[in-house]
């Protein structure tokens, strides 16, 4: 008799684990299945982006630039004398340190929308690059909340993604939690360079949240929401991706945005940057992009990308960003505060 009941138990068990694996495969197939052509524009895409430059090796650099703009802050955090109307009088170098001087100042974020406007409209077009380049375009560590929605196989989500990260640089490792109020709520991932730098760590929320596995950062699993890597999180990436593309834009005879206008997005004032390629994909990341300029700070708030025929394919939104120490829990799947 009981050796029956276990029999018994032992089917149940099975079949539970057989629809399981059968759930991790489905999501893999489905990726798996793009369209050939779907995939080479993926690929393209991808392939267009500065991962290198906007990952690993920004951990030292911004180290170093975080730590002298926060020293020359507190000697040069007063406005600029220039006046704003005439900055563009100024060489482009001196452009560029009243850029970043009414930045830390907080002059840039107390002027009026009609006043910004005029000031980049006014500047040389190789101010904002240069202001951008000379960073830093994030924080050696720290932690943010951000909006962020995708197409993927041709479906806009109705609801974004509102995500919670925790992350590193030098080296490079990652907390990611998707927040109950966005799509895929409960969803966590994990990435730690030093021990995995081409897996991540993470499970898909809800009662699956009791299955969490290793994956590459690579595969399809990984890419079942994002065309993106998870090296890839941060506001220094968005800005990296600007740069590199800057030379094509240059070539291409775009060299000022076609709009410059000032937008409050989910509560981040920025100044938006329109900027419109003659030929679009796969020569540049989009057709068009809309980038939007923090106000105290050299990096993108805000992101939103369209292909070709007009559609929207990418909207990124960095809500709150604050400078943070973290300790080795943080990024340890054993943290008795993550759902691993």
């Amino acid at each position: 008799m009981h050796r029956a009941r276990q029999r018994r138990q032992n089917r149940q068990l099975i079949r539970v684990s057989v629809w399981i694996w059968g759930m991790w495969t489905a999501i893999g197939l489905a990726t798996i299945a793009m369209p050939a052509s779907a995939q080479d524009a993926a690929s393209a895409a991808t392939a267009a982006l500065p991962v290198s430059s906007a990952t690993s090796a920004a951990g030292p650099a911004l180290s170093a630039s975080i730590t002298s703009v926060t020293n020359a802050s507190s000697t040069s955090s007063a406005p600029p004398t220039t006046p704003a109307a005439q900055v563009d009088k100024l060489p482009l170098d001196d452009q560029v340190r009243w850029l970043s001087q009414a930045a830390l100042s907080g002059m840039l974020a107390n002027m009026s929308d009609p006043a910004l406007v005029a000031l980049f409209k006014s500047l040389d077009p190789l101010a904002l690059p240069r202001y951008l380049k000379n960073g830093p375009n994030g924080y050696p560590s720290y932690e943010f909340t951000m909006l962020r929605r995708e197409r993927i196989h041709g479906r806009w989500p109705n609801q974004a993604d509102h995500m919670l990260v925790r992350l590193t640089r030098d080296p490079l490792r990652v907390y990611a939690k998707w927040l109950p109020d966005g799509a895929h709520a409960g969803q966590e991932i994990l990435y730690d360079e030093t021990s995995r730098p081409d897996q991540m760590y993470g499970h898909l929320g809800g009662f699956l949240k009791v299955i969490a596995l290793w994956a590459s950062l690579n595969g399809p699993l990984a890419h079942s929401q994002s065309r993106h890597s998870v090296r890839d999180l941060g506001t220094e990436y968005i800005t990296q991706q600007f740069l590199a593309e800057g030379k094509k834009f240059a070539d291409a005879g775009v060299t000022r945005a076609d709009d410059i206008e000032v937008k409050t997005i989910d509560g981040a004032r920025v100044v938006a940057f329109t900027y419109e390629t003659p030929s679009g994909q796969p020569d540049f990341y989009a057709k068009k992009e809309i980038l939007g300029l923090d106000l105290r700070r050299p990096f993108f708030r805000t992101a939103e990308s369209f292909d070709n025929d007009g559609n929207i394919f990418e909207s990124i939104v960095f809500q709150n960003i604050v400078p943070k120490t973290f300790d080795n829990a943080t990024f340890s799947p054993r943290n008795p505060a993550y759902n691993f």
